[in-house]
This record gives C-alpha cells, sequence and structure tokens, in this order.
C-alpha cells in the first residue's frame, strides 16, 4: 500500500522558520490544513522525473500536486483552481 500520509514516528524537531510563516498563513486555507497531513516526499520522488531542467523553471511538484488533490477533494474546475491560487498569492 502506498503510503501517502505522513508518519507521526518522523522527528517533529521545530523548525523556527516554518514556525514563523505558519503564523502569517490562513489556517482556515485548505491548502494549508492538507499541508500537514500528506507525505510531499513520495511525490516529489515520483514527480521529479517528469520535470526537467531545462527552459523556464517549473513551479514547484508540492504546489502542482496540493493544487490536483484540492481540485479532486473540492470538486472544481482547473480554472477555479488556478483562479484562487493567483487570488490567494497577492
Amino acid at each position: 500500500m502506498l503510503k501517502l500520509l505522513r508518519s507521526s514516528s518522523k522527528n517533529n524537531q521545530p523548525n523556527l522558520f516554518h514556525s514563523q510563516l505558519r503564523d502569517m498563513l490562513d489556517s482556515a486555507d485548505p491548502l494549508i490544513a492538507l499541508a500537514d497531513t500528506i507525505e510531499w516526499d513520495y511525490f516529489a520522488k515520483s514527480f521529479a522525473k517528469y520535470y526537467s531542467n531545462e527552459g523556464r523553471p517549473a513551479k514547484p511538484i508540492r504546489l502542482m500536486v496540493g493544487l490536483l488533490l484540492l481540485k479532486q477533494i473540492e470538486n472544481l474546475s482547473d480554472e477555479s483552481v488556478v483562479l484562487q491560487w493567483k487570488q490567494k498569492r497577492q
């Protein structure tokens, strides 16, 4: 079985930068809630082979997977997900 959820036995050492960043983000945002439950390294390793080091830099794998998951969970269109992401960046 694939291990997609984060293991509770991992090193939970506090990260000062991460803590400060989390305080600035909207805790009601579905992507924020999702971020703590997903094993992102699994996706990074799985999708890395599809990314190229040439040309314009790609969006991070974590962002792309997060948006795809949000799209499926919320039953949104591609356009809706991108529009929401753009609005939250402003």
